[in-house]
């Protein structure tokens, strides 16, 4: 884990977990604005480093992933040393009303921001919410987890929602920066009861499973 500063704002009486959640997610992605370029590119080629010697990753034909936006650990390296194992990768398509889906990752020069904010998507045909039964390993965008596999996500509960189409069993592994994984006893990240758990979490600096004390919803 990197010295960098680790935001966890204190709690206030009355609070909301959703109201902790936010001033969280706020305190992080302004950090993560603060990452120059250069820093960005080399944390995405540590990270692909680290994720393609997962061993269920290196096992697999088959893996969910995502295109990262411009402050996310970046996934571009990722994606293309995947794809030249000759790995399927599926990658999320945001249909109406955050429907969930999925379309193949092709090449890097195919991913099309649709609207701001959203995630770049592939170019291909979307394959439907059950496409993510054929993956064997799902890596998963946070904004922070916790050593007990608590996830903080960006808010819109599509990730929560989209793992309910991965076959049993299927691990989920959450890709974050290396200050961005918090103590789960002494900095627990706030969770409701929609959140999901992740089973490992992946950074620049290495990878570790997580003892989940979050049911799994």
């Amino acid at each position: 884990m990197s010295r960098a500063a680790q935001p966890y704002p204190a709690a206030s009486e009355g609070d909301e977990v959703e109201d902790r959640k936010e001033r969280l997610r706020s305190a992080i992605r302004e950090q993560r604005r603060a990452r120059s370029p250069r820093v960005r590119a080399q944390a995405a080629a540590l990270l692909a480093d680290v994720v393609v010697a997962i061993p269920e990753v290196a096992a697999a034909r088959c893996v969910a992933l995502y295109a990262a936006r411009p402050t996310e650990p970046g996934t571009v390296p990722l994606l293309e040393a995947l794809a030249a194992r000759g790995v399927r990768v599926l990658l999320p398509v945001l249909g109406a009303n955050l429907r969930r889906d999925w379309a193949e990752f092709t090449t890097a020069q195919d991913l099309v921001e649709r609207a701001p904010g959203r995630p770049p998507e592939p170019g291909g045909p979307a394959l439907g919410p059950q496409a993510l039964a054929d993956a064997e390993v799902v890596l998963a965008p946070a904004l922070a987890v916790d050593t007990h596999g608590r996830r903080l996500g960006q808010g819109g509960g599509w990730y929560d929602r989209a793992l309910a189409d991965r076959r049993p069993g299927v691990p989920v592994i959450a890709l974050v920066h290396d200050e961005e994984v918090y103590d789960g006893d002494a900095r627990p990240l706030p969770v409701e009861g929609h959140d999901r758990p992740v089973d490992g979490v992946a950074t620049p600096g290495g990878f570790r499973r997580l003892r989940s004390a979050v049911p799994a919803g």
